[in-house]
This record gives C-alpha cells, structure tokens and sequence, in this order.
C-alpha cells in the first residue's frame, strides 16, 4: 500500500512544479545542492537529532543521524536532519522537565511546518523521549523512535557503577567520613564510561523500553549499549522503517493506543522502572487521545510481578540486560501471565508486537526472571490517596531500604523549599531521628519551577553517621529514577498552589501506609482549616518569557504535567504550501 506524499505538495513536479512556490522550493533544493532525481516522488523524512556538545548521553548522536540518513537513503527516502532541543539531564537547570513541553512543542510544530512525510526521534535522555512522542503523537506522522542507548557500566576498583544509583550511595558514604575525597574522585572518573544514558534502570531506561513496547521502536532497541556495533545497525534500520511508514501513510497515533499505554505500564512495572514513567505516560496518552489516570497504573501494579533484576532496586545493569535477552525477552516472561500484555497490536517493524516478543529467549535468568521467581510479586509502585494528596502520590516502595518504613507513623520535620533544606539539613537543631518525617514543599511543577528531582531527600550527616540508612521523605518533587529510599513524590495538589502539603507544621504526625495506599495528615479538619484560611499565595517565579507561559498554563503530576492547550484535543490546519 502507497500513499500520498505530503511533501509534493511542496515541491511539485517538472520544473515549473505547478506553482509559483514549487518552482521556488525546488530551487532553493538546488541551492542546497540537491538534484530532483534526490527527492523527486520519495518520502521526505525529518530526522531530529537532540544531540549537543553539552548533552552526555546522545553525544553519539551526530554519528547516528548519518547512520539513519544511510537506511533512508537505502530505502528509497529523502533525509533532512533538523538540530531540535537537547534536554541534558546532567547540565539543564533548574530541571529538563521545565522544558519538556518546549521540545514537544517545537517537534509539532516543526513537524507540522516543513514538507515532512515521515519522522526519525532521536533521543534517549529523560525528558527528551517523552517530549518527542508527545509532539509526533500531536502532530500525528508516520515516526519511529531511536533511543540513544545505555552507557557501559561503571566501574571502581573492580565494582560495577550504576550513574545516578552508585552516586548517591557514595557521596553519603564521603559525608558519613566513611571514604575520603580521593575515594569519592576515583568513583567519579568511574561512573560514566562512554557515551549514552543512565545504564542503570532509570528514568532514560524506563522510557525508552515504554517506546518500544508501544510499538514505536524497533524491537529489541532501547537495551542495545550506545557504543555496541548493533546500535549502528539498528539506527540504519530504523532510517529504513521510517521510509516504509511514510510511504504507507501509518501514522504514530495508529501505535499509541488504550492497549498499549496499559502494557507500557505493565513493562514500567516488571522492569521496577522510574516513578516519573506515571507523569509522562498520562501526558503522552493525552495527546494521542487516550484517557489514563493514576488509579489505572494502580490497579495494573497490583497484577504485575518485577522481574527484572536491575538497579536501583535490583542488582545488575543494563549491559547485562541486554545480553540476557533486553526487553523482548523479559516482554516474553511477562506474557505468561494472564492479562497483562495485549499481543495483537501493531508494531512500526510490520506484524503484531507479540509476534517479536514470541520469539525472544532469555539468557540469563537471575537478570531477566520469571513469573514463578519474580524480585516482587507485584510492581513495586504504588499510588496513594489521602488528606495530603487528595490528587494523588506516588512511592516506589521496592527500592525501600528499610521495609519497616512503608508502614509508619512519624513527626515532621518541615522545609520549606530546596535552598532551605540544603542549607539545614545536617544542622543538629532539627533533631531529626529514624522515626521522623522528612518534608520538602515548593518542590513541584510551578513551586520547583518545573518539578525537579529533588524528592531524595538527604539523610543528615549525623545520622548517616549512626548507621541510619533510610527516612520516611516526603515531597511535591520528583527523585532521579537511579534514586532509592522510601521518599513519597509527586503529591498532588503541590504545596505552592495551596495543597494540603502547604499546611504541614514540623511536629504534626504522618502516617504511611503502603498496603492500604493512604497517606495522611493527623491533624484535624478544624485546625487545617484554620491554616488554610491563614495561607497566602506564594509570588509567581517568573514575570515573563517560557517561564510565564508555563507557569499560567501547566498542569498538575497527576495530569501528567502538560501544558492545558496541549493536552486538549482538537486539530490545528495544515500549512498551505503555495
């Protein structure tokens, strides 16, 4: 099956193309040195690159984007490389996630506006695979992700590193006296080896394997090491899968439906993957028209074992995913089990999703698990409701490191924002214990600004000190999804808009309960509502530019974090190109 090029609407035909701008349009194509022959009746495919020279994780993306245009070009298609946002998790301040929706934004809109057949994302780092799908889904093109890959594993002294995990365990070790600074340096040379993400299962891990189980990357993708041969390979293919999407008119919307976001969460589960997957799952299937709550990644934690064995919350790292099988192979264990994945939906490599996972084998079972062994038995997420998050909070409870916290009752002990709590936290004054509540506000998405990964609260150094490994934290903030703890996130509504979280005293009692899924403020309704009545808005951060449009229009964590006037649906008109 053939379709219609968009892009010939631009280009036309023979020399005079039909219209005053086609002949201007193929001229200008001379200009840039191409000849009709180049581009004459083939799909036209954008190829975006998030590669910078400030961005660790895809600085190998300028090598891939060749290895893309080499599948186009094999494939009969036309590549143009477009230079879009890069979202450096490492360097970018206050969080990427501030400019999340500034990449999606501007992938729709180029998408939108230039003579695009089809599309090539190019991303792998947090934010930027979100904000990619979120703009394709939006703009609604045929497209195929390239997730960048994951780095080699770390190494110090003959250990292997995860990034993110291993760098927290260590600078608590260095502020506990424990390692000196020429230790903490040797580790810090160790953590990151070679180009790519996390390769721990983080954020970056997590929504890359979400991808391609939605059907959007090529199977067997997002654990191929960054630096492996078979990623080289793959980005050809991928480049030559983009050509047969345009040329067949198969848009992404087409891939991201109901089915598939319900086994993208069952795949963040079983991977024990980033709590953060919940906030950008919700908005990525708002934009493909798909309703998803909180309460959905609930009820499909509970059915859904852990079975990959992957740090943070487990013990190996992503190279060894990838040679025990990837995602195919753990996909095909999780198959076993009844109800939670839907085989018989499309893949952009042509059959059924479960048609490739079928033919998957794992290698190494201690990585990859099955059902009847599972690291948990159930998701190791949990969403929790209560007096304190009447829209919701979310806990990785696997990646606990006392068990005995997830059902506790403690005093709090209130910061106000993250400058505050970074000063103090180790000041004795606090008179923080193993038993206390730690509380962070004006950590979320318009208090933060931008909801950063703050919710991994420090421990105070006098307790690390006595041996104390884990707290009770709490806050409207994010954490890294190579953090660990038993730190509640994302609690919604967040502290600057006037939440419960706004009115929480130090001394007040909490109590967690992960079973039950509540969390609450013991404090009665007629003392809260005299606090509320007391509280005054907080000024706004910014006075003008993104920061004011994203500050007057985003949404809440448990919306997902979209902007209002993107998350709404409706269609915007094409471009006339004449």
């Amino acid at each position: 099956m053939s379709t219609a090029l968009r892009s010939q609407a631009w280009f036309g035909e023979g020399v005079t193309g039909g219209h005053l701008r086609a002949f201007s349009h193929r001229s200008r194509l001379a200009q840039l040195g191409y000849e009709p022959g180049e581009y004459e009746g083939k799909p036209v495919i954008a190829v975006l690159n998030t590669w910078s020279d400030i961005n660790p994780c895809h600085m190998h993306l300028r090598e891939r984007a060749e290895q893309v245009k080499r599948g186009v070009w094999q494939a009969g298609g036309f590549p143009l490389e477009f230079p879009v946002s890069t979202l450096s998790e490492t360097f970018q301040k206050p969080t990427p996630m501030l400019y999340r929706n500034l990449l999606a934004m501007e992938t729709e809109e180029l998408l939108r506006s230039y003579p695009i057949d089809g599309a090539v994302l190019m991303g792998g780092c947090d934010k930027s695979t979100p904000a990619l799908l979120m703009g394709a889904a939006s703009a609604d093109v045929p497209a195929v992700f390239l997730p960048a890959g994951p780095m080699l594993r770390g190494n110090y002294r003959g250990q292997a590193l995860g990034s993110g995990t291993d760098l927290w365990k260590y600078w608590d070790e260095h502020r506990a006296g424990r390692i000196a600074d020429c230790d903490l340096a040797e580790v810090g040379c160790g953590l990151a080896r070679s180009p790519g993400h996390c390769m721990t299962m983080g954020t970056a891990s997590t929504m890359t394997s979400i991808a391609e189980v939605l059907g959007v990357a090529l199977p067997g993708s997002a654990s191929i090491p960054a630096v492996d041969s078979a990623h080289h390979r793959m980005a050809a293919k991928v480049g030559a899968t983009a050509v047969a999407l345009a040329r067949d008119g198969r848009k992404i919307t087409g891939f991201l439906t109901r089915e598939a976001f319900e086994d993208a969460a069952a795949t963040v589960f079983a991977l024990g993957g980033s709590s953060n997957a919940l906030i950008h799952l919700i908005a990525m299937a708002g934009r493909a028209g798909v309703e998803f709550t909180l309460d959905d990644f609930d009820v499909i934690s509970r059915r859904v074992p852990v079975l990959a064995n992957l740090r943070p919350s487990g013990e190996h790292l992503m190279e060894e995913f990838y040679f025990a099988g990837g995602l195919q192979a753990l996909l095909h264990e999780l198959s076993a089990v009844d109800g939670a994945l839907h085989p018989d939906r499309p893949s952009v490599a042509g059959g059924t999703v479960g048609g490739h996972w079928d033919q998957a084998t794992v290698h190494d079972p201690d990585v990859i698990r099955s059902p009847d062994r599972p690291c948990s038995p159930e998701g190791g997420l949990a969403v929790l409701r209560g007096n304190l998050c009447p829209d919701g909070a979310v806990i990785k409870y696997i990646a606990s490191q006392k068990p005995s916290l997830l059902k506790h009752t403690g005093p709090a002990v209130v910061f106000d924002d993250y400058a505050e709590l970074r000063a103090g936290i180790d000041d004795p004054v606090h008179a923080l214990t193993e038993d206390s509540v730690l509380v962070l506000r004006s950590a979320g998405p318009i208090g933060g600004p931008g909801m950063p990964e703050y919710g991994m609260l420090p421990i105070p150094a006098y307790l690390l000190e006595a041996g104390v490994t884990d707290l009770v934290r709490i806050s409207d903030a994010r954490m890294s999804g190579t953090s660990y703890g038993t730190c509640v996130l994302h609690i919604a509504p967040e502290s600057h808009v006037g939440g419960p979280l706004a009115l929480v005293r130090t001394g007040d009692l909490i109590t967690l309960d992960v079973e039950a899924r509540t969390l609450t403020l013991d404090v009665d309704e007629a003392e809260l509502t005299r606090r509320r009545d007391a509280w005054q808005a907080p000024a706004p951060k910014f006075e003008r530019g993104y920061g004011a449009l994203y500050q007057s229009h985003i949404t809440q964590a448990d919306q997902g974090c979209d902007f209002d006037f993107l998350a709404r649906p409706g269609h915007n008109p094409q471009p006339d190109p004449h």
